[in-house]
C-alpha cells in the first residue's frame, strides 16, 4: 500500500499525485454523503437543506474534475482506486452519514474535513522546494480556490444551522 500523508514533505510528482487522488476520494465521500441524505431523508428536508445538499454534491464533482486535471498534468501512474480509498477511509472515514445528529452536522463535518485537507496540502506544497511537472502557481491557485469554496461551504452550513 502507498503511504502518503499531507504531514510528509512533498518531494515528487508521485507524492503530489497521491495527495491529489486523496482529495478526489474525499470529494467523492462528500458527494456520496450529500446524495445519501438527499435520498434517504428527502421527506424531512426543507427546500433550503435540499439546495445545500445539491450544491455540495455539484461542487464536489467540479472539485474532482479540477483535481483530475492537475493529476493529468503530472503524467504519473495512477494508484489503484481501492488503495487510495483505504487511505482516505483510515484517515478521514471514521464516521458514517448516520453517525451525526442530523444532516447538517454531517455536512458540516464533511466540509470542515475537506477544508482542513486542502489547507494542509497547500501548506505542504508551499513548504516544499520540490520541482513539479505542473506550474506551482497554477497548482496553488487551484487548491486555494477549492479551499475557499470549502470554507464557503462551512459558512453556508453554519448559517443554516444557526437559523434552526
Amino acid at each position: 500500500m502507498v503511504e502518503v500523508s499531507v504531514s510528509q514533505r512533498i518531494t515528487s510528482d508521485d507524492q503530489l499525485a497521491r495527495l491529489l487522488q486523496i482529495g478526489i476520494v474525499l470529494e467523492e465521500v462528500v458527494e456520496a454523503r450529500a446524495h445519501h441524505h438527499y435520498e434517504s431523508l428527502d421527506a424531512e428536508l426543507d427546500e433550503e437543506v435540499e439546495t445545500l445538499l445539491s450544491d455540495a454534491a455539484e461542487e464536489s464533482a467540479e472539485h474532482r474534475a479540477r483535481l483530475e486535471g492537475l493529476i493529468e498534468g503530472l503524467g504519473v501512474d495512477s494508484v489503484p482506486f481501492d488503495e487510495i480509498e483505504s487511505l482516505v477511509d483510515a484517515r478521514y472515514g471514521r464516521t458514517q452519514p448516520d453517525d451525526f445528529d442530523g444532516v447538517l452536522y454531517d455536512q458540516l463535518c464533511n466540509e470542515e474535513t475537506a477544508y482542513k485537507f486542502y489547507d494542509d496540502l497547500i501548506e505542504a506544497i508551499a513548504g516544499s522546494d520540490a520541482e513539479f511537472s505542473i506550474d506551482r502557481a497554477e497548482l496553488l491557485d487551484t487548491l486555494e480556490a477549492i479551499r475557499e469554496e470549502e470554507a464557503e461551504g462551512v459558512s453556508e452550513v453554519t448559517e443554516v444551522m444557526e437559523r434552526r
